[in-house]
């Protein structure tokens, strides 16, 4: 288990705040498969502390998710004051500043990633949010903008002495975006630094990662990102592991009633016709791998309601049951 701040967490793991897919249907998926703690995309202060309907929508939740992460990102102090408490109020357990996307149109107003290139405003940043907040407070940086730039350390000392109750670490830089591998490494030295909790995060692409990156870095927590878009067991997994039993692959019935549950929790969210479109993403994710699967995905063009799509995954995973049988 893992504390933070007055936050007591099930377990270790974290799911990571990905735009466009840590929506609330998938939260509640990876909650279910055994995820400690799950979080909103990153939501715009801006747009939190001008209304804006779109960055509220993203803060919907359920009580099934608790506790709840929100991700704030903006370069504005008091404006990410605003979003804190804005955030607080709407049920959230825990406030996640930031500090490491690495997309453009983020960093280059100095807000995500671009507060790792101005560590003056980075203080006064965590100084606002933490006065403002009275919930847990956490931080995710990356290790820097650049290789000559590693500032992971520097970085992790501020947020302690500004209040922050954890930091979680990507560990690569800025400009590498996701290519080439972490370094895990500084996931390790920055836990030596600092008292405060660190979750460790990068290159966990099975379940055996999340338990070697703990055992190697010594972090608290080990925070999982793309590996759970198309394997969101990976959480039920490494609890498995971690307790030294056999991992449990799903079967084709358990995948199935995932995909159709899936396809609910959309459906309550968005609508069915959304649901049915956004479905046909997911099931190339949640498929892949299975045998045939370039023929399913011809099929998964043509989902459109709850109709075609049950039609459409009856057919195929009677196919692959004949094949198993």
């Amino acid at each position: 288990m893992i504390k933070i701040g007055s936050l007591q967490l099930e377990n270790w793991l974290i799911m990571a705040p990905m735009a466009g897919i840590t929506n609330l249907p998938f939260r509640l998926m990876v909650k279910r498969m055994g995820a400690g703690l799950v979080s909103t995309e990153l939501i715009s202060a801006v747009g939190l502390s001008l209304n804006n309907k779109r960055s509220l929508i993203y803060l919907r939740s359920l009580p099934e998710e608790k506790p709840l992460a929100v991700q704030i990102f903006g370069t504005e102090p008091q404006t990410m004051a605003i979003a804190a408490r804005i955030v607080i109020e709407s049920g959230a357990d825990l406030v996640d500043i930031n500090m490491g996307c690495p997309v453009k149109k983020v960093s280059k107003t100095g807000a995500g990633s671009g507060l790792l290139r101005d560590l003056k405003n980075l203080e006064k940043v965590v100084s606002a949010v933490r006065q403002a907040c009275d919930v847990p407070l956490t931080v995710k940086i990356r290790t820097g903008w650049s290789p000559d730039k590693p500032v992971a350390c520097e970085v992790a000392r501020i947020v302690e002495d500004c209040g922050a109750d954890a930091i979680t670490l990507h560990a690569r830089f800025v400009t590498q975006k996701y290519s080439g591998r972490a370094d895990w490494d500084m996931i390790g030295r920055v836990k030596s630094k600092v008292k405060i909790p660190v979750i460790g995060n990068g290159d966990v692409r099975e379940p055996l990662h999340a338990i070697e990156m703990k055992a190697q870095t010594g972090c608290d927590g080990v925070m999982v990102g793309r590996a759970a878009i198309a394997n969101p067991w990976i959480f039920r997994q490494v609890l498995q592991l971690d307790k030294g039993f056999p991992i449990e692959t799903p079967d084709l019935t358990e995948r199935r009633a995932l995909i159709m549950s899936h396809f609910s929790l959309l459906s309550d969210f968005m609508g069915e016709h959304k649901a049915a479109l956004s479905m046909r993403g997911i099931l190339l994710r949640y498929t892949k791998g299975l045998a045939h699967s370039s023929r399913f995905r011809e099929e998964i063009t043509k989902i459109k309601d709850s109709e075609s799509l049950i039609s459409i995954l009856d057919e195929y995973f009677a196919f692959l049951a004949r094949l198993e049988s």
